[in-house]
This record gives structure tokens, sequence and C-alpha cells, in this order.
């Protein structure tokens, strides 16, 4: 139930859903004894979507989640794992073009290239199924298990869970295939924008893991001024952003984060 809502409520979210409905309904309201109230609300939408789409303000909300935790220190020593969180592959996509679809968070998987043969005793989880909410061919485990392989890392290494659709299942799956003993290290791939909430989720179901934070969508505080060349691009930066944020309170708000904005420990 959960996921459902947590999808539907999603969409409704998104700035620039929020504001394309603001839209919509204030041009109805032009066709009534309304028209006052329609003006003004195509108005503001309108507004508004300038502003969300132009000015830094998607910048100014991804940064701190991006620059919450720092970049992993491996002082300390090798890890035993890996888990990687799903959301760069398309299993729609890819079993439509025969061929594995990567979307702008493909760092995600491609980054465990490297990782595998800076650490080649670490196990690999990838944990990802279908998050969709109206199309749900596929899961992103089967693809990413093959594109793992295609980087020459062993597949007695890697360990595909495709059940999970959010991050809560991320972590509850994922812990008990990794079935982590005291002691053992563990690394967390996933979005930096991501990390808080991902960390809060792990650490609320106890699996510890430490933050090795890649996909960064901002070079640091230089843009938290710089605006955007096109309302495409900030608004899609502000979506992002805002829906980080409203996951942030709505899981912790739900009793399945640790923290309302989970940081280092």
């Amino acid at each position: 139930m959960f996921f459902y809502l947590s999808k539907t409520a999603g969409f409704f979210a998104l700035p620039s859903n929020f504001l394309i409905t603001l839209g919509i309904v204030g041009a109805l309201l032009l066709l009534t004894r309304c028209r006052r109230a329609g003006r003004r609300l195509v108005v503001a939408s309108l507004l508004l979507t300038a502003i969300a789409g132009l000015s830094p303000l998607g910048n100014m909300l991804m940064l701190p989640l991006e620059q919450r935790f720092p970049p992993w220190d491996d002082k300390h020593g090798d890890p035993d794992g890996i888990v990687v969180l799903g959301g760069a592959i398309g299993p729609e996509l890819s079993i439509t073009r025969h061929e594995i679809s990567l979307n702008e968070s493909a760092e995600r998987v491609t980054i465990i290239a490297a990782l595998a043969r800076k650490y080649p005793k670490a196990r690999i989880i990838f944990s990802g199924g279908n998050g969709g909410l109206l199309i749900r061919d596929g899961n992103e485990a089967e693809f990413a298990l093959e594109l793992f392989q295609s980087f020459g890392i062993d597949s007695s290494r890697m360990i595909g869970e495709d059940r999970s659709r959010n991050t809560i299942e991320n972590a509850v799956f994922s812990k008990q295939l990794a079935n982590p003993k005291p002691g053992e290290r563990w690394l967390l791939v996933t979005s930096a924008y991501h990390m808080p909430r991902a960390m809060g989720v792990f650490r609320k179901v106890g699996f510890a893991v430490e933050a090795y934070p890649v996909d960064f969508r901002t070079r640091g505080s230089v843009d938290a001024l710089v605006p955007f060349g096109a309302v495409a691009d900030g608004l899609r930066r502000t979506d992002t952003a805002a829906r980080e944020w409203v996951g942030l309170v709505a899981y912790w708000v739900a009793g399945n984060s640790s923290a309302l904005f989970p940081g280092p420990q």
C-alpha cells in the first residue's frame, strides 16, 4: 500500500506537475464566473514555472542533498561487499530495443567496473526490480548483471535482487541477501542526491553501510547562483531535488528512516 501511495503522492509533489495542474485549473476557471481567480492562477502558473525552470532554485535545492555525505575514504580497508541501488536502467526500453538502456543515473552501475577491479574480493549486490506504476515489464537486476558480466566481473561475486520497487524494499531485500556479519564493511552506491534518504532507510533496517555517492548533478557551491539556460533543464533539476526532499519527510514521518535528514556518523 505504501508503494502505491508514495508513487501517487510523488506525482503531485513534483513542482512541474503541480504548476501545470495550477495552469489547467486556472484556464478552466476562465470559462466560468470565476474568471478573475482563473487569470490569477494562470499568471501564477507561468511565473512560478519561469522561476522553477530558469532560476538557480533547482541547484539550491540539490546542493544540500549532494554535499551531505563526503566521498568514501578507503583508508580503513577494503569493503567486503557493495550494494548498488537501481534507478539507472530502463527495463522496458531495454526489452523493447534489445540492448541495455542507461539513463542519466548511469554512473550508479558504470562505477562498478572500477570498484570490482579495485576490490576483487568484494561481493556485489544490485538491488532493483521495477518501480513503475503503470508499465512494469522486466526488471533492472537482470540487465545490471548482464552489464556487470560485460565488465569482466565473475558471476559468482554478483547477486541480483529483482523484487524491490522503492528504497525501503532495496534496504530490506539487500540485507536479506547480504546477511552481513559483524565487522563486515559494505558500501552503498547510489546518486549523491539520493544518498541521505537511502542511508536513513538502510540504518533503519539495521544494515550498516558506508556511503559511496556518485552521479553528481552539480559542481558544488559554485552552482548555487547559476541560472538555467532552458526551462526544461531547470524544471527537471527542481523536480529531482523536490521529490527527494518530499521523500525524506515522508519516509521519516512514516517511520521508515532513522532521521529526518540523515548524515555522516
